[in-house]
């Protein structure tokens, strides 16, 4: 019932579109177009005015043929990371690549295709079906944005399915992490780094002394530290007087991650106050942990789905975010779905076909089994 060829041609017609986040607008167009197409009801919230974008997310509903049906969303989003000019693609062995200078973009219109074909699936053999859901969302990459401003007032699914998720196919993400940003300033005192290096409190050297203090990368199986950027100084012959870091800390467990933070606002100050500059420290929430089980419906669904279309599903943990982190925190029980795509957000991400029809095939069958077949 899923048409290979088809959802290959949805997936390189959708990547051809350059979308990096906030500018999303040319994809939202073809997809409401298609949703239009197979008789689903489509509008756009209001999202992207929240974050300077140019659209904001889709939103689809169709209404079911099995009253009984648990009511059901899926969900993918619509950004891309970068490099995307110049983007192309090449089939080798049945392998969707990039063409090694740009990411590919199956991360994640793959799993925008394995849900419209899905959805064209059901229409051409007039599949019964409970109420279906899509939203298809922007700025996932750079903070989740499309699920953090989304109408939740227009959301009716009792639970959702994020396409979201490389391999292993037929993977359930049950588990995710809070996690928490934080950003320093660190303040010292400028001199001529030549003449009077004396007079200066280097602003750098405090950031450094509390990084090479701080417990980062693997903390332990449910734990992760890191410092992504460091930015300060204005000249090499002045000691700077200040040092802007900013860095991150994520945990399945809620007080490993306020221990984790405190740590390292520790180390900052302790730092600041061993060489006399001073600092200045701002933790925010950006996303909040979830756990699933077994005994979940969304859980019990996808597991069904997968054993439907023949994948023994694994659960998974993940130390990652993705629009799950959010709708569950909206109180909508959610897992992520593995698409079968490697290596995003490189030059060498790539797409085995058999997977991602294996995918497209998962997600028709959440539907079925969702109306109890």
């Amino acid at each position: 019932m899923i048409d290979r060829h088809r959802l290959v041609e949805t997936f390189l017609r959708l990547a051809a579109i350059n979308s990096p986040t906030g500018n999303e607008k040319g994809v939202a167009d073809v997809l409401e177009a298609d949703l239009r197409a197979l008789g689903f009801d489509v509008l756009r919230d209001a999202a992207g005015e929240r974050v300077n974008g140019d659209t904001g997310n889709v939103i689809a509903a169709k209404k079911g043929t099995v009253s009984e049906a648990v009511p059901i969303l899926f969900n993918a989003h619509m950004d891309t990371v970068m490099p995307t000019e110049g983007w192309g693609y090449k089939i080798e062995d049945g392998v969707i690549r990039s063409n090694g200078h740009t990411i590919l973009g199956a991360d994640d219109k793959a799993g925008i295709a394995a849900v419209i074909e899905a959805m064209k699936a059901i229409q051409e053999e007039e599949i019964p079906h409970g109420d279906i859901q899509i939203v298809f969302s922007i700025g996932e990459e750079v903070g989740l944005w499309g699920a953090k401003y989304l109408d939740y007032s227009l959301i009716t699914s009792k639970c959702a399915f994020v396409y979201d998720l490389g391999t292993p196919v037929g993977s359930v993400v049950v588990a995710a992490p809070s996690h928490d940003n934080i950003m320093a300033k660190i303040r010292g005192r400028a001199a001529h780094a030549g003449t009077r290096p004396e007079d200066g409190i280097s602003a750098i050297a405090a950031a450094g002394k509390a990084i090479s203090n701080m417990r980062l990368g693997r903390i332990d199986h449910e734990t992760t530290a890191n410092i992504g950027i460091i930015s300060g100084g204005t000249a090499r012959n002045i000691v700077p007087d200040f040092c802007e870091v900013k860095g991150e800390a994520r945990s399945r467990d809620e007080k490993k991650l306020d221990a984790q933070v405190q740590h390292m606002v520790e180390a900052f100050h302790d730092a600041a106050a061993e060489i006399g500059a001073s600092v200045e420290i701002e933790v925010e929430r950006s996303y909040q942990a979830y756990r699933l089980s077994e005994s979940d419906e969304v859980v019990r669904i996808a597991v069904a789905a997968a054993r439907k279309v023949g994948i023994e599903p694994k659960m998974h943990e993940t130390g990652g975010g993705s629009d799950a982190s959010i709708f569950n925190t909206k109180g909508i029980p959610t897992i992520v779905i593995g698409v079968g795509y490697e290596k995003a957000h490189s030059t060498e991400e790539y797409l085995p076909i058999s997977d991602f029809v294996k995918s497209a095939e998962m997600a028709l069958a959440i539907v079925q089994v969702a109306a109890g077949a």
